[in-house]
């Protein structure tokens, strides 16, 4: 997001908040209760900000180093910024200080103790994000899953604790959707990613196409290219079908929201497809009507199973 305006230090919240809009998926819709709105925001404000300060994408001005106690001049030092931001998560569960200094980590401290969260969902996300200013390439499609374990797992992990239904099959369905809609989100970015020096097609899978890392660096992808984002695109709507049991084994307006997830990395692949796999030229994005088509064709098969 580009912003033109000097950004106020609380303007941090609604400006990281505001990116909600952007996914692929619905993050809080209407139609939840309340409260689940309000901890599903929260919880999104932090993975959002998480993801900021590793990508390098936080608000000009510095507001979000000066909240987590550094110089402004730190903010694009990102180590030292994921690191600040760990110290003050920690505050978040630390019952005996004055509690954290960012404003998004003062939102969620709330959510942390009406859904009894555990640091570990929320560590995992920052360490995802460590592993991002280190490992730029990825060698096997086992290595991308066990840096999806620590990217995406743990937001579905958090959404089962939030609305009280976590059990172990469920984070395992869980864990395949969320997988599988962190590897659509790399399929669609793999432009975007490049110009930040990382590449998530698994270097071996690059190896079986034929593809090198200067194929991914030009304006339309050749038939390798396509090739390759076809075979991986298989791969997620593989990982998405084993997880959609994990909508049919909830009820009432949970089972809407899981619905909408899976639905929304079935569109994202549908319009993958649409381009003809050549994602090269900008990220192929769902329409909202493919994206609630999806969903309903998944709340079928949901009442289908059931």
């Amino acid at each position: 997001m580009t912003r033109t305006r000097q950004t106020h230090p609380d303007d941090v919240v609604p400006s990281t908040l505001d990116k909600a809009a952007d996914e692929n998926f619905p993050v809080a819709p209407f139609f939840l209760p309340r409260a689940w709105r309000d901890d599903l925001m929260a919880v999104y404000g932090f993975a959002r900000l998480v993801d900021d300060i590793g990508d390098g994408d936080l608000a000009p001005g510095g507001a979000d180093a000066r909240h987590l106690g550094l110089g402004p001049e730190r903010t694009d030092d990102r180590l030292a910024m994921l690191d600040a931001f760990e110290a003050d998560l920690r505050r978040v569960f630390d019952t005996s200080g004055d509690g954290p200094r960012h404003p998004l980590l003062r939102a969620l401290g709330p959510t942390v103790r009406r859904c009894a969260l555990t640091p570990e969902p929320f560590l995992g996300l920052i360490e995802a994000n460590r592993q991002d200013q280190k490992v730029r390439r990825y060698g096997t499609y086992d290595e991308l899953l066990a840096y999806c374990e620590l990217s995406a797992n743990p937001v579905g992990r958090l959404v089962l604790q939030i609305t009280g239904t976590a059990s172990p099959e469920r984070i395992r369905r869980s864990d395949a959707v969320c997988t599988a809609l962190q590897i659509v989100e790399h399929l669609q970015d793999v432009t975007e990613d490049l110009g930040r020096d990382r590449i998530y097609l698994p270097a071996d899978d690059m190896a079986r196409f034929h593809v090198t890392e200067a194929g991914l660096a030009t304006p339309t992808g050749s038939a390798s290219v396509r090739s390759l984002v076809a075979y991986e695109a298989e791969r997620a709507r593989e990982l998405l079908n084993e997880g959609t049991p994990l909508v049919g084994s909830v009820h009432g307006r949970l089972k809407l929201l899981l619905a909408g997830f899976v639905g929304g990395g079935r569109a994202a692949l549908t319009a993958i497809a649409a381009a003809g796999f050549d994602v090269l030229p900008g990220p192929p994005k769902p329409t909202k009507p493919s994206l609630l088509r999806e969903a309903g064709v998944v709340l079928r098969r949901a009442r289908r199973e059931g």
